[in-house]
Parts: structure tokens; sequence; C-alpha cells
């Protein structure tokens, strides 16, 4: 019974834990969003989370471990099961390219907030680089994945590899092709989403 009873409390321990590191991320990214990244500390976001500091660093770490796990959070959310299974079911590369647009479109706009907290940190913090890191490597590795569908598919120029078509994705549909169009340009997604789909194919024309 008594082993029992510290197995049942052990668990309840185990998901106020969780709930807790949940809360102080989610808090965290309103600040960061809210105020700018640089701006906010760890005193704050404890103060709103309704913790003690010292419950706060044991549950999520250091502030930049913060940011690591929130756009980690939100990379691995990006991808789905299934994500390229109609694009699969294309009949040619332009309309292949157009809906991959519209998969990266989606996540690219859902996903805005954290990048420009990315953006907004890396002037300020100089560890923020590894997240980008992170973001950069998780990002090619799925766009490396919808060129192996697309060479499948025999979609694209016979003359191009693997890594000819993953760099063409990038260069098309990378983290700073979106901002570059949308925020620094001031481009709708639609027609920003139209430009990099019909770049795309192109360039995998060969």
């Amino acid at each position: 019974m008594v082993e029992g009873a510290r197995k049942y409390r052990s668990a309840r321990r185990e998901q106020g834990a969780a709930q807790t590191r949940q809360d102080i991320l989610d808090t965290a990214r309103r600040l960061f969003i809210a105020e700018g990244y640089a701006q906010v500390t760890m005193s704050q976001i404890a103060e709103a989370a309704g913790v003690a500091t010292k419950t706060l660093y044991a549950s999520v770490g250091t502030k930049t471990q913060v940011l690591h796990a929130l756009l980690a959070a939100d990379a691995d959310a990006s991808v789905t099961p299934g994500l390229f299974d109609e694009m699969r079911a294309c009949e040619d590369l332009t309309s292949a390219a157009a809906h991959l647009a519209r998969l990266v479109r989606t996540t690219s706009e859902r996903y805005a907030p954290s990048l420009d907290l990315l953006y907004s940190s890396m002037a300020s913090d100089d560890k923020a680089r590894e997240v980008w890191d992170y973001l950069v490597a998780h990002c090619r590795q799925v766009l490396r994945e919808a060129a192996g569908h697309l060479i499948a598919m025999g979609a694209v120029a016979p003359a191009l590899d693997i890594d000819d078509v993953a760099d063409r994705l990038w260069f098309c549909f990378g983290l700073t092709a979106w901002r570059s169009l949308v925020v620094d340009c001031g481009w709708s997604y639609d027609a920003a989403e139209r430009l990099l789909a019909a770049q795309a194919a192109t360039l995998l024309q060969g």
C-alpha cells in the first residue's frame, strides 16, 4: 500500500512539474513577443508565471534555454506524419512546387512570431545563434525530405541529385526567403507563395 501510494504521489508530482514548465514557457513566449527578448528578465517571467525564480531555473533553465525550448517545440510541431502525401500525388513539377510552397507558407506564417522573436534575440544574445542553427538544420532536413519525394516522382531535371534539389528548395523556401519578401518588402503571404512556387519550379527544371 505504501509503495503504491508513493508511486501515485510521484505521478502527481511529475504531472504538476510538467504543467508548471508549460505555464512558464507560455508566459515567456507572451512576454518575449510583447516586450522583446532582450528586455524581458527571468524575474519578470517568474512573477508573471506565479512561480519563484528558483523554480523557474529548476524547471526550464536559463533564458537562452527557455528560448531554445520554445523554438524547438515550434520546429517539432511543424512536421506532421503524411506532410508530403498530397505533394506526391501531384502530376507535374509546377503543381508539386505550388503544393510545397503552400505547405511551407502555412508553417512560416503560423510561426512568424517565433521567428521574429529569434531575429530580435540574436542581436542581443550570442547564444541565440545556437537556436538559429538548430532551426536551419531542422528546416533543411525537412526540405531534403521533400527533395527526395520530388526526385522519386521524376518531377525534377535528371541532372539534379538530392543535394542540388535540396539546396534549390532551401533557396526558395528557407527561413530567410519568406522573411525577405513578407517582412522586408511588405509582400502578402499570398504573393510571396506564388512567386516562390514559380521560382522553385523554374530552378528545378535544370
